[in-house]
């Protein structure tokens, strides 16, 4: 007889296997799917920035519940809580910077502005050329590497199904539920839930729902061991920079810098274009990365919606079907998020709300 799961979770990035853990923890017995391996999608591939300062406003009640995960997660997804400044070059920079970081404060992250002898203080090896600086004592990083092997154990630990480089072809709906075509044969679940990244689009296609969902291709780079050169996380006004060195003495460089390519084309290809400004302007900010030597490049797919909010809720349409996805900085709001979804698919009342997915998505700029 051929088993019936509670619900099948089609992606197993930070979002899919929080969620499925939820569901699980309320008694659903849900199964997980993902094409690839866990964890190594968006999830894995991301510059593992965890920045207050870098999210946006609406957003923020959410960053703050997701750096609590993440610190709770601890040791085992390589969390560091190191505190963060975002810098301005321009008198410009610092109209954006004030702006941007005193509407964040009010909606409840810890952030001040700080002077220019502060700063030096605090990191002297940051260039002198700095107008203007605000901290968060909460940022820090986690090791993204890592998420993979953390929701695989943790999976594991509570005997959830799951299967890897197990893509779902194709989906038949009916009255009872879902039969989902994967190379393991049939899988059969009462409901679904789509968390497939930046692959939502064509997942939720195999349904007949068209999800306005785009990709970002973005770019992230390490160097080789470095003497100590800087102790927190470091963006810039603009959001074109983030930047840490990590215990190993490595730097870690992003800032969504875009390069080439399609989910659907495979991995994204790096670019000269966009890596070489990328590296320039955390030289700028850095001086001492001028003695550093660039090991790799890579590139990950970030999936967003014109509104650049998530996409947590019912999918239009399609009766026990749910979506979720496109968080702009998923990373940190990730493992709350998907707890928030799985309340939602237990027929609870989420502790904060989610976001429609049968919304007008008209493009916001706060």
């Amino acid at each position: 007889m051929t088993r019936i799961y509670d619900i099948a979770v089609i992606g197993g990035g930070i979002m899919g296997c929080a969620c499925a853990l939820r569901v699980a923890e309320g008694g659903m017995l849900p199964i997980v799917l993902d094409q690839g391996d866990l964890g190594q999608g968006a999830s894995g591939v991301n510059a593992g920035t965890l920045s207050l300062q870098i999210k946006r406003v609406r957003l923020m009640p959410y960053a703050l519940k997701g750096h609590h995960e993440w610190a709770r997660m601890g040791n085992a997804v390589g969390f560091h809580k190191t505190g963060g400044y975002t810098l301005a070059f321009t008198e410009h920079e610092a109209e954006l910077l004030y702006e941007r970081q005193r509407l964040k404060a009010e909606a409840g992250a810890p952030i001040s502005f700080v002077s220019a002898q502060t700063l030096r203080k605090a990191e002297p090896g940051l260039t002198q050329k700095v107008v203007a600086a605000s901290y968060c004592p909460e940022d820090g990083y986690a090791n993204s590497s890592l998420t993979g092997q953390y929701y695989r154990r943790r999976l594991q630990d509570q005997s959830i199904s799951y299967h890897e480089r197990c893509p779902v072809t194709a989906v038949d709906h009916d009255s009872n539920g879902f039969t989902l075509a994967t190379p393991i044969g049939p899988v059969r679940a009462r409901r679904l839930l789509l968390a497939a990244g930046a692959w939502l689009r064509p997942v939720a296609a195999l349904l007949g729902v068209d999800l306005p969902v785009r990709a970002r291709v973005n770019t992230v780079s390490v160097t080789g061991r470095m003497p100590p050169l800087v102790s927190t996380v470091i963006g810039h006004a603009t959001g074109l920079l983030t930047m840490k060195q990590k215990a190993n003495g490595t730097v870690l460089v992003g800032g969504g810098w875009q390069g080439r390519g399609t989910p659907q084309a495979g991995r994204g290809q790096v670019t000269a274009e966009t890596v070489v400004p990328n590296l320039a302007l955390a030289q700028y900010a850095l001086p001492g990365l001028g003695n550093a030597r660039v090991l790799r490049s890579w590139t990950g797919f970030e999936a967003n919606v014109p509104d650049f909010y998530p996409l947590a809720g019912a999918l239009p349409g399609v009766e026990n079907a749910f979506v979720l996805g496109c968080v702009r900085g998923g990373y940190t709001i990730g493992p709350y998020i998907g707890r928030l979804m799985g309340d939602f698919i237990l027929s609870r009342e989420p502790e904060l709300p989610l976001f429609d997915p049968a919304r007008n998505f008209d493009e916001e700029a706060t």
